[in-house]
């Protein structure tokens, strides 16, 4: 019998809109290596693994009338050329015109008449380089049936792997009663979770995904309505941000200061986002707070860690943008955060990224799901921190040298910041609606400057991280709640 979908996934399926793509995506840049990584290398490998993750070669089918939850059917036209696509910069190639493409990309609607997903190959940058841009729609990747696609195609080494063939052949799509037929068994057997199922509402989806969400703490004030500067009605169009800085900087005022490179990056992001309101004469007093929602990681109930959902809630995090002290700014937000660590559910950033089948990708959907559960509270942005693997992964044998993720924006929140930590880098990717946030380039480089405002603020006694590309051969530990 096909799996039916379950209460949030039918949400984010009849809450997507014009202007509110329910798409979580990750951006990969790869050097050129030895072995030539071009469209058709990218078709092969993800022909060779798509297996791994049956769920992307099924597509959504309803139940005539509406009488039931609709369910994953195999795509019996299933094309793998037609969602992995082919796309090149202008010469010459730059990362700003790389962010523009991306930009248009994100707001693009996934077609869901067919598996929710798209994969761009992107050839052109400087360099030689190339990129690919996974897109995949929310009621896809729930961190326990179904794992990001990017998983399954990371390899920690350049050699190949042996992937058996899975013979796939699609089965036939169930017939209009034999659709009814199996929603009305569901009901007699399953009465309440189908009462789930139908509903779709939010209130109810916390008992469809208790596994997925657990009790949600607030740290720090909260006012009791959500309104700022990132507070408006959501356009149809988006505009992509990247930043990329040292994970060793993290770390420096880490080890001068206290708390954790956690605490440090939502510092960075709070010094970002004043900088930014001051660049375009918002009001900031001391008494300015806004709201994140920020997904953490936490051991399972016998105290050992697993690789999903399980291991993820909701925080409300206030940050404080109305503290013009960077180093009194890290003390307010160690202190707020400092309550989930006491816990003692906090996992840290070495045990999470040590996890067999991790994958940042992975846990920024799954974080990006807890956000929506929770979207009825006050906050005014997602923030998503997840640490990736500190080693060199490769996709068929060509090297990444930098991931960005990116978190849609719902429910008039026109700002989104996913942050991963990968290979000595600390890599953010900002997703803003393009009509109501002026300048998010110019917030990109406000959170570049709220870094280095820290480490100088750290003392003459300590010796600054260098700048400029991270590494090749950078080997750091991974960061997190508890690094």
């Amino acid at each position: 019998m096909p799996r039916r979908l379950d209460a949030l996934d039918v949400t984010f399926l009849d809450e997507e809109t014009s202007t509110a793509p329910r798409q979580v995506m990750t951006l990969v840049v790869i050097e050129p290596g030895e072995r030539t990584f071009d469209y058709d290398t990218l078709v092969g490998v993800v022909n060779e693994r798509i297996g791994l993750v049956p769920r992307y070669r099924r597509r959504v089918a309803n139940v005539p009338g509406g009488l039931g939850a609709p369910v994953w059917v195999d795509d019996e036209d299933f094309d793998l050329t037609y969602h992995v696509r082919r796309s090149a910069l202008p010469s010459p190639g730059t990362d700003a015109a790389l962010r523009e493409l991306v930009s248009r990309l994100v707001g693009r609607h996934l077609d869901l008449s067919r598996p929710l997903w798209e994969a761009y190959f992107i050839e052109g940058l400087e360099g030689g380089r190339v990129a690919v841009l996974i897109k995949s729609h929310q009621a896809l990747v729930d961190g326990s049936v179904t794992v990001d696609l990017a998983q399954v195609l990371l390899d920690e080494t350049p050699h190949d792997r042996d992937v058996p063939s899975d013979g796939w052949v699609p089965r036939g799509t169930p017939g209009g009663p034999s659709l009814v037929a199996g929603s009305l068994w569901d009901v007699a057997t399953h009465p309440r979770r189908a009462a789930e199922r139908l509903s779709g509402s939010i209130d109810r989806v916390q008992s469809a995904v208790g596994k997925v969400v657990q009790s949600l703490p607030v740290v720090g004030p909260v006012a009791a309505d959500a309104s700022g500067p990132f507070s408006a009605r959501l356009s149809p169009h988006r505009r992509y941000v990247t930043v990329r800085t040292r994970l060793d900087d993290y770390r420096l005022v880490r080890d001068a200061r206290g708390g954790t490179v956690n605490d440090v990056i939502m510092t960075t992001i709070a010094g970002g986002i004043r900088g930014w309101m001051l660049t375009q004469a918002e009001p900031v007093s001391d008494k300015t707070r806004l709201r994140a929602m920020v997904p953490m990681s936490v051991a399972a109930p016998d105290g050992v860690p697993t690789s999903y959902g399980s291991t993820v809630r909701g925080q409300l995090l206030t940050l404080p943008v109305g503290e013009t002290n960077p180093i009194v700014r890290l003390h307010q937000v160690s202190y707020a955060l400092k309550a989930h660590k006491e816990t003692g559910v906090a996992v840290a950033a070495n045990t999470l990224a040590a996890l067999p089948g991790f994958a940042p990708t992975t846990f920024h959907a799954v974080g990006a799901r807890v956000a929506e559960t929770q979207a009825h509270h006050p906050y005014d942005i997602v923030i998503t921190n997840v640490p990736g693997p500190q080693e060199r992964m490769f996709i068929a044998g060509a090297p990444i040298v930098e991931t960005y993720p990116g978190i849609p924006l719902s429910h008039g929140r026109t700002l989104s910041i996913g942050v991963t930590s990968y290979a000595g880098g600390v890599y953010y990717g900002l997703v803003t609606d393009r009509a109501a946030v002026p300048e998010p380039e110019v917030l990109g480089q406000c959170i570049e400057e709220a870094l280095a405002e820290l480490v100088e603020a750290t003392g003459p006694t300590r010796v600054r991280a260098p700048r400029g590309p991270v590494s090749r051969d950078a080997k750091p530990r991974g960061m997190g709640a508890g690094a």
